[in-house]
């Protein structure tokens, strides 16, 4: 069994979950049950990123201690998580004493290295961002809506020196293509390191900022937030310990974190510290709506559970599955998803599970005939189970699903040619009907273990419709044959009710 270990970005806790958080959650929720479907012993990690300005802020906005407003808001995330079927490994939160400890490790050998050193600094903050930025940063002599406000500050802190490993971080993105998915996002990286690679200042004084873990070798600062919450990948891996994940195979993360966070900040402080970096970046583009990015900063915001609550978990899963290309930026709108739904989910899946149960009930008890499944929908089945997998493999979900509904929608174009209704009033056609219902119970269960990993609670129900108390869900086990023939199926209910419109006011 081949281990595999991903992990998403952590969420800041200054304000509560959206689309652009639940879909990063979701997609990372489809990966790790597709390897686990695969037979992968996968590790998956999210979690909550706790420390920092904004966060004091917010807190003592409300009257309540940071520790106090972060055990509130890591509540909320997780409970999101929950409503969204995210079957994460572990839960970070940096204010555990398991992630301080490794932080001020890391810390403390880069100073011993001598890679952290101490100098007066004068230049522009961005508060936002909570990260010093220059001149170069700025678009027509302005700097960008992404940094917010921007002060001029000067101040003593702590600086790592990023710079030195510019050369070693372009040589690893040359030697390795793939290393950034989708790999047009590596000019992203590279571009980025093209001109003069600044230090990185990792402490924040005490007299500014108390709330951030300490550095070990001057207690009068705090540690950068961004040098504390990249840490957590690797502290919650249990990395120097006989159990460690590291390094990750996948990271999840969005295209504004990417530079310089995690292609440059994180790469390069492995390199220091001489761990190994990541073997793969999976970077996500944006929701928007009516072309501004969803986000609490542009006052853009959908709650994933205002959908969940009116359509379930799953169909949210999937509609954010399918809509958006991965690595490409994606339009959020009510009017599609009630499309996707009532046309994907309701008319297409739906009604497919629901006729194939409905007429083996009808016409043969509920019992599934014991026969040879029709061969060209045999080949349809096989080609389409090996296209999904082709596309999963690369993290393509949206073209994954789209080959799965290519073979529901050939389900139900099979049952209108073959009219089962027809052949049961013929007594002669005995043998073609069973055939006809043997290769829609058959169908329906591969689409179940298609599914699942978008769409688990579907799965579940799609198998309890087939009498299978245990929904499979091994990708194994989705190539067509003949293991239902014999087996009493349960009973027919709808997958996606259709939802009455509220009552006008």
């Amino acid at each position: 069994m081949a281990s595999f270990y991903l992990a998403t970005a952590i969420d800041y806790v200054n304000g509560k979950p959206h689309l652009g958080h639940a879909y990063e959650k979701v997609l990372a929720d489809t990966i790790a049950r597709y390897r686990r479907a695969c037979g992968d012993d996968v590790f998956f990690l999210t979690g909550v990123d706790e420390h920092g300005q904004k966060v004091q802020q917010s807190a003592k906005a409300k009257g309540l201690d940071p520790q106090q407003f972060c055990d509130g808001m890591a509540e909320t995330f997780r409970q999101t998580w929950e409503k969204l079927d995210i079957s994460y490994s572990r839960f970070v939160r940096t204010t555990s004493d398991k992630h301080k400890q490794v932080v001020q490790g890391f810390l403390q050998k880069l100073k011993d290295d001598g890679l952290i050193y101490f100098k007066e600094h004068e230049g522009f903050y961005s508060v936002r961002q909570e990260q010093f930025v220059t001149e170069k940063d700025m678009v027509d002599g302005k700097f960008p809506e992404i940094f917010g406000e921007v002060v001029r500050t000067k101040e003593p802190n702590y600086y790592f020196k990023l710079s030195q490993f510019r050369e070693q971080l372009l040589a690893a993105l040359e030697s390795n293509k793939e290393w950034i998915i989708p790999t047009f996002r590596t000019a992203d990286v590279r571009n980025f390191c093209s001109d003069n690679l600044d230090d990185l200042c990792i402490s924040r004084p005490k007299s500014r900022l108390e709330w951030g873990i300490p550095l070990p070798f001057d207690e009068n600062f705090v540690t950068y937030v961004w040098f504390d919450a990249l840490t957590n990948y690797a502290s919650y891996a249990d990395i120097g310990t006989d159990a460690s994940r590291w390094p990750c195979d996948l990271q999840i993360i969005g295209k504004d974190i990417l530079v310089p966070a995690h292609g440059v900040y994180w790469n390069i402080m492995l390199l220091a510290l001489g761990l190994p970096v990541p073997r793969a970046y999976l970077v996500h583009g944006w929701w928007q709506m009516q072309g501004a990015k969803i986000s609490k900063s542009t006052g853009q915001v959908v709650d994933p559970l205002d959908l969940v609550g009116i359509h379930g978990a799953d169909a949210f899963r999937y509609f954010v599955m399918r809509e958006m290309v991965v690595g490409q930026d994606a339009d959020f709108t009510t009017e599609q998803f009630e499309r996707r739904y009532a046309s994907d989910l309701a008319n297409d899946l739906g009604n497919l599970v629901n006729r194939s149960i409905s007429m083996i009930a009808r016409y043969r008890e509920s019992v599934c005939p014991a026969c040879a499944i029709h061969s060209e929908m045999a080949a349809a089945a096989a080609d389409a189970v090996r296209e999904y997998r082709e596309r999963m493999d690369r993290y393509e979900i949206h073209a994954g699903l789209e080959r799965a509904w290519r073979l529901v929608q050939r389900c139900n174009q099979f049952v209108d040619e073959q009219a089962p209704w027809k052949k049961a009033k013929d007594p002669a056609l005995t043998g073609e009907l069973d055939c006809v219902l043997a290769t829609l119970a058959e169908m329906v269960r591969i689409l179940g273990i298609l599914v699942a990993p978008v769409m688990p609670s579907i799965s579940v129900k799609i198998f309890a419709q087939l009498g299978r108390e245990t929904p499979q869900t091994s990708m194994a086990d989705a190539l067509p044959g003949t293991s239902l023939g014999g087996h009493t199926l349960g009973k027919a209910e709808p997958l996606f009710p259709r939802i009455e419109p509220a009552p006008a006011a």
